[in-house]
């Protein structure tokens, strides 16, 4: 007899236990079914290029053809960088002041091995024109090995 309750209370557990483990899978896949996100990736793409001049470049001597080949002139690849393979595309902000000069830097994106820090230091070089007003913008600057 008292083998048998102790059959039974294990009964009793493992019957419990699986019950938890059926509710708490039913409340896992009706709040997947509710947001809708059940293991779906979600790609991140960058802008598309385009022609566009940027704000900054248009207070630049020589536009953005210009800036962009100091920038290129510039730029040393971060050794980090460069022995990981690390490329993409680093943006700053920054606000351009009424007498040209820079102010507020602060790396927006930064795809890392010393390139967000590159592209800050490059964007400290710049010496715009005076635009006559304040103008808070940013600057792409890409780092292809």
């Amino acid at each position: 007899m008292h083998v048998f309750k102790l059959k039974n209370n294990m009964k009793v557990k493992i019957s419990a236990l699986f019950a938890i483990l059926f509710f708490v899978a039913v409340a896992a896949s009706a709040q997947t079914a509710a947001t809708g996100t059940a293991a779906q990736t979600v790609k991140i793409q960058s802008p598309p290029v385009t022609d566009k001049v940027l704000p900054a470049a248009e207070h630049y001597e020589g536009g953005q053809a210009a800036l962009y080949a100091f920038i290129n002139k510039e730029m040393v690849y971060p050794p980090m960088a460069k022995r990981n393979r690390i490329s993409g595309q680093c943006i700053v902000s920054f606000t351009l002041q009424e007498d040209g000069s820079t102010a507020n830097h602060k790396i927006i994106k930064n795809v890392g091995g010393g390139c967000g820090e590159e592209a800050l230091r490059l964007v400290k070089l710049l010496q715009f024109k005076a635009p006559g007003y304040s103008l808070n913008t940013s600057l792409p600057i890409n780092f292809k090995l």
